[in-house]
């Protein structure tokens, strides 16, 4: 009969994986001191753990590396040390919601008839002091912080955004509308992003909604410097979202002057336009005070849908607002991949009619963690950045934008950018900045000119006169 494989031992192995949301590899869990396995003993514990469905293989040979399955529990993963009072208990299943959660998933998912209206509740957000409450516990915003950080803290607001800004257009776009009920595709809506080619059958407000995520999120990358929780940013980021979405145009970026209602629910948001204000500026100075950048995501995206500020479009705000922290910190931003749309809608309806937080709190952390793990796996296949280009990068892209609005031919921009660069650069860095230009010139097509800030009908202009 065989061995029996302690449960503490698969328990330690699991909680290890999580710490890589990329995967990790038989070496990189050799090298934990919580392992203290031979690699035989550790391969049979990984195999059994596969064999559970606890563990998911990926690659073959040296190149294997070993991933949490969709379905784990992001709170397990995260857990540094046993729950204390404070803080929920979580189980090391396959079930990823803890305890508090499930109670809130079920409440909300009695009959409309079932549960007893209720209206916008002031003391929820008044009685939240920041850095002194907080919805996230220290060891939660702790791991967080360990998943979230790629090493360029110190660079330029929005440098990794930018980084991953290809692939985060296409993602952020399609997960946030999905949320919504939107029908387009994860391949429909990259070729919307990137080539503007609308998908058959889909009616023109689904394609209106991903056009205006690609837009925002830009916003967020060209001004990443500058974004924050103010009115400029937040009403802006609406206008952005809603345009030529809303009946009556002028509502885009201005909060509502009128009653609204939300379906599914029996919550009833705040109507008078006075009060609706005061709460408004309240959540953003208190989103401003907090100083750790996950809680200032979390608390944006639990008390901006609970406001309803604006006449619609208020969750897709509070999702792309919640990037704002993540952004300006350079963090790994946050792409709601994987995230089923009851489970979103139930966390949210948890807020609306109890003011609890902790079914959207776990689907925040899991959406959290599934986001780490893909930007990580992305950032991997590009490599580390160049220094001189990220030095550079705000010269470089305001050269390559003035050549393609300037509709300059080859040789035109090569004689261009050599009598500019010399004016505005050191006599070391202008045959390096030269050659970066060009490269970066001859690199252009109509799915990366977003990180120029440009738009479709600039760079066809450009492409006629270019040869």
């Amino acid at each position: 009969m065989p061995l029996q494989i302690p449960q503490e031992d698969l328990d330690s192995i699991v909680l290890a994986v999580g710490q890589h949301p990329s995967g990790a590899s038989i070496s990189e869990l050799l090298k934990r001191p919580e392992l203290d396995f031979t690699k035989r003993t550790l391969q049979r514990r990984l195999n059994q753990l596969i064999d559970e469905g606890n563990l998911v293989p990926e690659g073959e040979g040296r190149g294997r590396r070993y991933l949490l399955p969709v379905k784990t529990s992001a709170e397990t993963i995260l857990r540094e040390t046993p729950p204390c009072k404070e803080d929920p208990s979580y189980k090391t299943d396959s079930d990823w919601l803890s305890p508090a959660a499930k109670e809130v998933r079920d409440s909300v998912n009695r009959s409309i008839g079932a549960r007893t209206p209720v209206g916008y509740q002031t003391d929820f957000l008044e009685c939240y002091q920041p850095n002194t409450d907080a919805y996230l516990s220290p060891q939660l915003r702790r791991r967080l912080l360990e998943m979230g950080q790629v090493g360029i803290s110190d660079l330029p607001a929005g440098t990794y955004l930018r980084q991953v800004m290809h692939r985060l257009l296409i993602d952020l776009s399609w997960n946030s509308s999905r949320l919504e009920g939107n029908t387009y595709s994860l391949l429909e809506t990259q070729c919307l992003v990137e080539h503007g080619e609308n998908a058959n059958g889909k009616n023109a407000e689904e394609t209106q909604m991903i056009l205006n995520h690609k837009a925002a999120i830009e916003m967020l990358a060209d001004q990443a410097e500058e974004i924050g929780f103010n009115r400029y940013t937040v009403c802006n980021l609406h206008a952005l979202l809603a345009d030529n979405l809303l009946t009556n145009p002028a509502a885009c970026g201005r909060l509502r002057s009128l009653g609204v209602g939300i379906g599914g629910t029996v919550y009833h948001p705040l109507a008078v336009p006075q009060a609706i204000e005061e709460q408004f500026i309240q959540i953003l100075d208190k989103a401003e005070a907090i100083e750790d950048p996950f809680e200032q995501a979390f608390f944006v995206m639990v008390h901006l849908p609970y406001l309803q500020p604006f006449e619609d479009v208020n969750k897709r705000v509070s999702r792309l607002a919640a990037n704002i922290p993540l952004v300006k910190h350079n963090l790994c931003p946050l792409s709601f991949i994987d995230v089923a749309q009851e489970d979103y809608i139930g966390g949210l309806i948890g807020i609306y009619e109890q003011n609890r937080i902790e079914y959207l709190r776990d689907v925040f952390v899991w959406a959290y963690q599934r986001s780490c793990a893909h930007y990580s796996a992305i950032r991997q296949s590009l490599g580390e950045p160049d220094p001189f280009r990220l030095r550079h990068r705000t010269l470089i892209g305001q050269f390559v934008r003035d050549i393609v609005q300037g509709n300059m031919d080859k040789k035109a921009a090569k004689q261009w950018t050599e009598a500019q660069a010399i004016k505005r650069l050191p006599k070391e860095a202008c045959a390096k900045f030269i050659e970066v230009i060009e490269v970066e010139i001859n690199s252009l097509h109509i799915g990366n000119i977003a990180r120029y800030r440009l738009r479709p009908k600039e760079f066809e202009a450009w492409l006629m006169e270019r040869d």
